[in-house]
């Protein structure tokens, strides 16, 4: 029941942050991510607290895992990393051609939990919550000479 319990949390969705900002970047230019977490649902290290049995159960969901999803066919992870800004983010992608990039960042999420305010335990499952969409626009600059 614990598990199903855990299963049915509502999980904060990922979300990004690119650099540069404005979600466009230009081709060969490395762009900087980093994973966010709204307001809405619960996310890594909240607590859900709901009744089991007449019993108060709290579930911490943890975060196991993050993958980076580009929107051109390439990912990167899974990895702990939560990115980063530039120049020292560590999660970076450099597109090799224009167009709209359906990017997103794909959370697995393990637990633990506790009954009454007890010790805390850990939940032998994980929960992975594809993250909200953001497209971004990769542009092709030309450079132009000009008398």
């Amino acid at each position: 029941m614990i598990r199903q319990a855990f299963r049915d949390i509502d999980f904060a969705e990922g979300g990004l942050s690119m650099q540069p900002v404005g979600n466009v970047t230009l081709v060969n230019l490395p762009t900087y991510f980093e994973a966010t977490w709204p307001e809405a649902g619960v996310g890594p290290d909240e607590v859900d607290t709901s009744d089991l049995l007449g019993y108060r159960l709290e579930i911490q969901p943890v975060l196991r895992s993050l993958t980076y999803v580009y929107g051109d066919g390439n990912t990167s992870g899974p990895t702990e990393s939560l990115g980063g800004p530039h120049p020292d983010g560590d999660i970076r992608w450099t597109y090799t051609r224009a167009g709209a990039m359906a990017t997103r960042v794909d959370t697995t999420y393990g637990a633990r939990f506790r009954l009454q305010g007890g010790a805390w335990m850990t939940i032998p499952d994980t929960v992975t919550v594809q993250g909200t969409p953001v497209t971004l626009t990769v542009r092709e600059a030309k450079a132009r000479l000009y008398k």
